[in-house]
């Protein structure tokens, strides 16, 4: 199960595409609202949940567990977007002041949103912040007129762009430092297993690939799992990604993006104290 659909987590379903060519049977959700992924996993519903590190420390600081572990890196770059309505050639971060920027205000987007805007020199007491719900909603507000620009993972940011309605200005994800942004957990009695390990065999032949394949290429792979976008829309995410770095280094987590991920939400107040890493991650087998 993944908490977002997006070609942002392109070695995730290029490693679905590989095991179901192997013969195995995977099936690929998304998250409902309300779904958490220690439940989900604790009570096998689940295997595999795309996530995040952050994910962790809120419930480990109401003393909850057990927690799921998280195992392998995906992405080592935050994954959105910002998307004006026309070309502007001296965008910078401060050209978002005095603006409505529609945010995802969900806790990490947020909080990884926050912190670009402060390193790259933004006030964010002159941003006017719009909640639009989740991502399908703030693009059909988008589409519909409203805000000035709007804060999306891909594709729908370059659907924009290619349809004509917005222009990709910023990645979010290049305009700060490398970070434990998204990963995959599961629970303990899971490491080790047969599935387990099938399912990192094809993870790490995934990610490699992902990371150097022709765009398009990808692309057409991809394209069943995204039914709506434009196939040149997931080939322009896909590359956007590859040339930030979205899916360099291997499969582990990174100690140092770790604690990056730690410093980002420590800045913003938002954890209590700095959790190690051992609580948290594993050397993937």
């Amino acid at each position: 199960m993944v908490s977002r659909h997006s070609a942002f987590y392109s070695p995730v379903i290029t490693a679905v595409e590989l095991l179901r060519e192997r013969g195995v049977e995977v099936e690929y959700s998304i998250a409902k609202p309300g779904q958490r992924s220690a439940q989900l996993l604790g009570s096998g519903e689940i295997d595999i949940m795309q996530s995040a590190v952050s994910s962790n420390w809120k419930p480990m600081e109401r003393g909850e567990s057990p927690l799921p572990l998280h195992f392998a890196q995906i992405n080592r770059r935050d994954g959105f977007f910002l998307v004006g309505r026309r070309p502007d050639a001296a965008f910078e971060w401060k050209s978002l002041e005095g603006r409505r920027l529609l945010a995802d205000h969900a806790f990490q987007p947020m909080a990884m949103l926050r912190y670009a805007g402060m390193v790259n020199g933004l006030d964010w007491s002159r941003v006017h912040l719009i909640d639009a719900r989740g991502p399908e909603s703030m693009e059909h507000a988008f589409r519909e007129g409203e805000g000035d620009y709007v804060h999306l993972q891909s594709p729908a940011a370059h659907s924009l762009e290619r349809d004509g309605v917005g222009w990709v200005a910023r990645s979010v994800g290049a305009s700060m430092p490398e970070v434990a942004f998204s990963s995959l957990c599961c629970s303990s009695a899971f490491i080790g297993s047969h599935r387990y390990d099938a399912f990192m065999s094809a993870y790490r032949e995934a990610r490699g690939w992902v990371r150097t394949a022709a765009p398009l290429e990808a692309a057409r792979r991809e394209a069943d799992f995204f039914p709506s976008a434009r196939i040149d829309a997931i080939a322009g995410a896909i590359a956007a990604y590859q040339s930030i770095g979205c899916w360099g280094g291997d499969v582990g987590i990174p100690r140092d993006l770790y604690e990056q991920a730690l410093t980002v939400f420590d800045s913003g107040g938002l954890i209590a104290r700095r959790h190690p890493y051992e609580e948290v991650c594993m050397e993937p087998s």
